[in-house]
């Protein structure tokens, strides 16, 4: 009994392979009956001659090929003729050559590594991320195979790659010139007057807070005889009323004249920002070791795992993985893919590995399966599967040997003649 179910309607290939073997045979019935004609007219005049030995060496190659063709497959017109039927009668032997050949060339894990060194997984996945699909199946199953990577890929060494790109970029970012192009914008749009306002309001509150602070400052400095003579007190009201007064004339006059030094040490800080050699190299020292800081490294660590929670969230949702706010990441994340040399190499080790093993793990079994079905299947079976899928190459034989057997004949009749 055979495992295949049974035959179905007749596929393309099939009717294709059947009628290129309706057309040689009907060539070899038309060279047959042309042959029939030719001898009957051949005294009539000699050019007779020439076509009755093109279509008697036409049948002869027609028929021999037919042979030759037909006994891949079965018995020609039934007679068990020693070497024929050569498919039916080795088709185990065929389907574990055919397993070896997958085992030898295919799923040994060396040949998959080898193989896979040439394929850019990452950057297949960078391009897919970067423009998806707006529906179907395939976007679907992406989300799935996303979800899958995230959750296979080490956490740690992921997470560190990760780290290592975000501060690698604010490293090489120059963030004062950058500072200070936003700072010369901000004060040219007057979008600095509310943080001018907020800095003198805070003042005006810290000194509402500490007047104590400041009475006991002017006591422990004021000499004796002020003491004595009780004019500390004075002094630091004073003091007090003046700071108070000048705050509050701050906050009412936009046009005060510290508010104007406070603007001008603004735009000149803005100035050096962007062109001062010493002011950028200050600021670039304190911009790296901030990121050198391990609170600055916990932080990238932390936003990364929440970024890949996330991730992983959303890319079970098939719907909700590639649009939104969410879609505008996994694109970001594609260019990534694209751009970064370290985490390509990650992702495309992951795979080649991964491969590697399904080989190593399944390879054998992928094998015997192989052997075993082409072994369950019936000689029939066997026979018209393979003489669907190359039948109608296999008339073409047929044809181009009645063509050519034809000629030689026609040839040799010519020759035969002349001499």
């Amino acid at each position: 009994m055979s495992d295949v179910p049974p035959p179905g309607p007749a596929t393309p290939v099939q009717r294709g392979a059947r009628g290129m073997r309706v057309l040689a045979t009907a060539m070899l019935a038309g060279m047959a009956a042309l042959f029939i004609a030719a001898t009957g007219l051949v005294e009539i005049h000699p050019v007779w001659g020439f076509v009755r030995a093109f279509a008697e060496a036409a049948m002869v190659g027609g028929i021999a090929d037919w042979f030759a063709v037909t006994a891949l497959f079965r018995h020609p017109l039934g007679l068990p003729i020693p070497h024929t039927a050569i498919i039916p009668r080795n088709k185990d032997r065929i389907g574990e050559t055919l397993a070896a050949f997958l085992r030898d060339n295919f799923l040994t894990p060396a040949v998959v590594a080898r193989r896979m060194r040439t394929v850019d997984v990452a950057g297949a996945v960078g391009r897919f991320l970067a423009q998806p699909p707006a529906e179907g199946r395939l976007r679907q199953g992406a989300s799935r195979l996303l979800a899958d990577i995230l959750e296979s890929l080490d956490e740690e060494e992921l997470g560190g790659m990760v780290r290592s790109a975000i501060a690698g970029r604010m490293r090489a970012m120059e963030v004062a010139p950058l500072l200070g192009k936003s700072l010369e914008a901000a004060m040219t749009e007057d979008r600095h007057v509310p943080m001018v306002d907020a800095i003198v309001t805070w003042a005006g509150r810290t000194l509402d807070a500490n007047e104590t602070l400041i009475r006991d400052m002017v006591h422990q400095r004021a000499g004796w005889i002020l003491r004595l003579a009780g004019l500390d007190e004075r002094l630091a009201e004073a003091i007090i009323d003046g700071l108070r007064k000048l705050s509050i004339d701050m906050a009412v006059d936009p046009d005060h004249p510290i508010r104007a030094k406070a603007e001008e040490g603004l735009a000149r800080l803005a100035w050096k920002l962007q062109n001062d050699p010493e002011t950028q190299a200050k600021v670039e020292t304190w911009k790296n070791e901030m990121i050198a800081n391990p609170a600055v490294s916990d932080w990238l660590g932390g936003l990364w795992e929440s970024s890949r929670a996330g991730l992983l969230k959303a890319a079970r949702d098939p719907d909700a993985a590639l649009a939104g706010k969410f879609g505008e990441a996994l694109r970001q994340l594609g260019e990534t893919l694209q751009k970064e040399p370290s985490l390509k190499q990650a992702i495309n080790q992951f795979a080649r590995r991964a491969a590697a093993g399904i080989s190593a793990s399944y390879g054998s079994n992928i094998v015997k399966l192989v052997s075993e079905t082409v072994r369950a299947w019936d000689a029939r079976t066997v026979t018209d599967r393979l003489e669907a899928a190359v039948g109608r190459d296999l008339q073409y034989i047929r044809i181009n040997g009645t063509l050519v057997g034809g000629l030689v004949g026609l040839i040799i009749h010519t020759v035969e003649v002349l001499v």
